[in-house]
């Protein structure tokens, strides 16, 4: 039986740190490996990330045309009927604070949109931000209703 304190990195999988500036003798004195000068050899030295040598970046090349519907976009936690199903009874009067109770969605304050994955054989009163139209239809084959709020 291995116990913590058998345990060790497979042989030959570990390596000393190669130790820079140690002098001359070390193959790796003086300069370290950074050469002469210059914004490389300096420490915190570099470019930026996306940063092309003076010329105009990637970035700024490509047009920016068109539209974006990021800002406008409703954002929905999903949930879909079978997870509901599961945490919940029949008859039970269902919503975000409910939900959320549940651990079925993360965070009270983002809508949630009710979707049709799974069956769904109990009457189960829900109330969310949205449903997709064939998690409406489940809901009400089941006996039970969908509220939008």
């Amino acid at each position: 039986m291995i116990t913590l304190n058998d345990l060790h990195p497979a042989e030959g999988s570990t390596h000393k740190a190669k130790r820079l500036g140690q002098g001359p003798g070390s193959g790796k004195g003086k300069t370290a490996g950074k050469g002469h000068k210059g914004d490389k050899a300096r420490t915190g030295g570099g470019v930026r990330p996306g940063f092309e040598g003076g010329q105009m970046p990637l970035t700024r090349r490509t047009p920016k045309r068109g539209f974006n519907n990021y800002r406008f976009a409703k954002v929905f936690q999903p949930v879909n009927l079978d997870v509901l199903a599961e945490k919940f009874d029949a008859g039970a009067e269902i919503d975000a604070e409910a939900m959320y109770a549940a651990r079925v969605i993360r965070k009270k304050d983002i809508p949630v949109k009710v979707l049709a994955r799974g069956e769904l054989s109990k009457a189960l009163k829900i109330k969310a931000g949205a449903f997709s139209a064939e998690a409406a239809k489940k809901i009400e084959a089941a006996g039970g209703s969908h509220e939008v709020v």
